[in-house]
């Protein structure tokens, strides 16, 4: 089973603003694919994006825009389950942007890394990435989309070895949730599911 990790950073604000993305594709047991690149946002950048990322305007003005690079970030992402870390933050600035640049929508299944290990390790007293990263010894630069990509895509691996029997239905099946969807008019978050509750039997 393959699946596909993504990490976006922005100029500001808008979700529209992604100035970076990296891609990663693993399967169960290691990465076997990455991708990097800086991305022209056709806007403003805020000091406190730059703070936290350290893109400037000047590194990317000869970079791709969003349109430009969508066909290659389409063919990454129709490799598997999409997965990010706060993946509703991911996947918005990828559907602002391609309402931004008039382009449909693709149709793919994803899942939340934080939502995962809240149910895979309870006890965590915060479920940042680099908190994750810390408490499974992953040492990265944060804030660079690549690297963020890459530890979601462990921290996923390692869900999916500790779940049983180790597959993604297993794992969706530990963690009592459900992929969300992105599809050509919409999309869907991920959520929990329904616990079963057993039927009492009444005795008269």
């Amino acid at each position: 089973m393959n699946f596909v990790s993504i990490d976006f950073e922005t100029a500001n604000e808008k979700r529209s603003s992604p100035c970076a993305v990296g891609i990663v594709v693993a399967n169960e047991t290691d990465i076997i694919d990455e991708y990097y690149s800086l991305i022209n946002p056709l806007a403003e950048f805020r000091s406190m994006n730059i703070n936290i990322h350290g893109i400037t305007p000047k590194q990317v003005e000869n970079a791709p825009t969003f349109a430009e690079l969508w066909p290659k970030l389409y063919q990454y992402l129709s490799k598997g389950t999409v997965i990010a870390h706060n993946a509703s933050f991911d996947m918005s600035v990828m559907r602002h942007t391609l309402d931004y640049f008039h382009l449909p929508y693709p149709e793919l299944d994803y899942l939340c890394t934080v939502a995962i290990s809240k149910q895979m390790w309870p006890k965590l007293h915060n479920y940042k990435l680099n908190t994750l990263a810390n408490y499974h010894r992953i040492h990265f630069a944060h804030h660079h989309a690549l690297e963020d990509a890459r530890v979601a895509a462990k921290i996923f691996i390692k869900a999916l070895n500790v779940s049983e029997p180790g597959t993604l239905e297993g794992l969706l099946s530990a963690c009592h949730l459900q992929s969300g969807k992105i599809y050509q008019h919409g999309y869907i978050a991920p959520k929990k599911r329904q616990k079963r509750q057993r039927k009492r039997m009444c005795l008269f």
